[in-house]
């Protein structure tokens, strides 16, 4: 589709919609440029009191890294664009200091989960499949991995960065990565209350306290952004995602239409 992040306003709250559903709303170069600004006009825009991020289509929230993009990452300056590109993204949910839901319609794998758990509250639904996938991919998950060492304990981290098995939403949400379960219909709408309820609190006292929430974590994201530039320029040194993604890639062209 020609637009990759598509919004709509319904009363006070901004809709920031993932648009690439042939893709399984997968982040390329394209849906990282508009995201960011989608989000940087939510922040900014004074008739905007809270943000739901969601996807469209049901099959995927995110399906996290777009792997044809991501295949043809061949040099160290590559890599590093891409990986500042996606630093960006994340840093644009971040920044946010309005009341954020991300509403996931189905899969949110890397950085679908990873753009789930820097927004301040998760809906999912019980059937859906969430996680941090990178490793089969041959990349090191070293910012997903602190993305989940903020909500989770060692154990559990290194289960789903390690295996990058996917589970489900009823399980994300006893390990607490998600808010709220509701039926896969009842998503976005419960989202949007949510977001309504977050909109009605002290705005003041809201920003503030978001803003310190940011505060305190901010330094071990950028440690695990540098820490994860550094991982993906060895990976692709050694040729491991290279070889994952083609792989991957052939697999896929083979399957029948």
């Amino acid at each position: 589709m020609d637009n990759p992040v598509v919004v709509e306003t319904r009363g006070g709250t901004r809709i920031v919609r993932l648009n690439r559903p042939a893709a399984l709303n997968a982040v390329n170069a394209h849906l990282r440029r508009a995201f960011t600004a989608a989000m940087d006009a939510a922040q900014h825009d004074p008739g905007v009191a809270a943000i739901v991020v969601t996807g469209t289509g049901d099959r995927a929230f995110c399906a996290g890294q777009d792997i044809e993009e991501a295949a043809g990452l061949a040099t160290e300056r590559a890599v590093a664009c891409w990986l500042t590109g996606m630093r960006d993204l994340y840093q644009s949910v971040r920044d946010i200091e309005k009341p954020t839901v991300v509403a996931f319609n189905g899969l949110a794998a890397g950085a679908g989960m990873q753009i789930g758990l820097a927004a301040d509250l998760r809906v999912g639904f019980p059937e859906m499949r969430f996680g941090q996938p990178e490793v089969k991919a041959g990349l090191a998950s070293i910012v997903g991995t602190w993305f989940l060492a903020q909500y989770v304990g060692a154990g559990v981290n290194a289960e789903m960065s390690l295996s990058g098995e996917l589970i489900t939403g009823e399980r994300a949400h006893g390990l607490g990565l998600l808010t709220r379960l509701v039926p896969q219909a009842a998503v976005l709408d419960t989202a949007l209350v949510e977001a309504a309820r977050l909109a009605a609190m002290p705005a003041t006292a809201y920003r503030l306290t978001k803003r310190r929430l940011r505060e305190i974590t901010q330094p071990g994201f950028d440690a695990a952004y540098r820490a994860g530039i550094a991982a993906q320029r060895e990976a692709y040194a050694a040729g491991d995602p290279q070889r994952a993604m083609a792989a991957f890639l052939a697999r896929r062209r083979r399957k029948p239409d």
